[in-house]
C-alpha cells in the first residue's frame, strides 16, 4: 500500500484518530509530550499519513498571531510533527511538511515553528529560515523576552513576504511552551 495523506481539521477527526496521533507523538518524543504541547497541535489542520501499519506520520498547522514591526500577522504555526520510528528517513516527514507549507502559503501571512536540532535539518532543507533576532511573547503581565527560544524559531514567508530581522517577533501567549 502506498502511504496516503489526508488533510483534516481537528473537528473532523474521530476520537480514535486523535488517540492514534497522541500515541505517535508520545512515542516520537519519548514520553516528553506535555498536555500543553498536545493542546498546541489542536484546533487547526492535520496532515496525516497512513500506511498498512496505521498512522505513519502527522503534523498540524494552527493559527497564531505574531507581531512584527507593529503589525499582527496571521501565522500558520506548525505543531506536532512526528514520524513513526520504523518509517523515519523515508520522506514522510517531508510529505507532511509540504502539505502544511501549502496551507501556510495560501492561507497565512507567514509560517512559523520551533524546531529541535534534529527537526531543524528537515526545515532548513525545505527553505525555512532560522529567525536571527529577538523573540518575545505577549504574556498576561505584558511583553516578555524569551531568550531561551531565540535561535530555535524558524519562519517561512507566506502572503506577507519576508520579515525584517532587525525587528522583534512577539508571539501571542499560550500555556506551556510559548513557541
Amino acid at each position: 500500500m502506498t502511504p496516503r495523506l489526508r488533510l483534516a481539521h481537528t473537528a473532523d477527526l474521530e476520537a480514535s484518530e486523535l488517540r492514534a496521533v497522541r500515541a505517535l507523538l508520545d512515542a516520537a518524543f519519548d514520553g516528553d509530550l506535555s498536555d500543553e504541547d498536545w493542546e498546541h497541535g489542536l484546533g487547526g489542520l492535520h496532515a496525516l499519513v497512513h500506511d498498512e501499519a496505521g498512522l505513519a506520520a502527522h503534523g498540524a498547522v494552527v493559527m497564531r498571531r505574531l507581531r512584527h514591526r507593529g503589525r499582527w500577522l496571521r501565522t500558520g504555526y506548525v505543531e506536532a510533527v512526528a514520524v513513526r520510528a520504523d518509517v523515519r528517513r523515508t520522506g514522510l516527514g517531508g510529505r507532511v511538511t509540504a502539505e502544511l507549507e501549502r496551507v501556510i502559503g495560501r492561507a497565512y501571512d507567514l509560517g512559523a515553528l520551533s524546531a529541535s536540532e534534529d527537526g531543524a535539518l528537515l526545515y532548513e532543507a525545505r527553505g525555512w529560515q532560522r529567525w536571527p533576532g529577538q523573540v518575545h511573547a505577549l504574556s498576561p503581565d505584558g511583553i516578555v523576552r524569551l531568550p531561551d527560544e531565540e535561535g530555535g524559531v524558524y519562519l517561512r514567508p507566506g502572503l506577507a513576504g519576508p520579515l525584517d530581522p532587525a525587528g522583534e517577533l512577539v508571539f501571542d501567549w499560550r500555556d506551556g511552551d510559548v513557541t
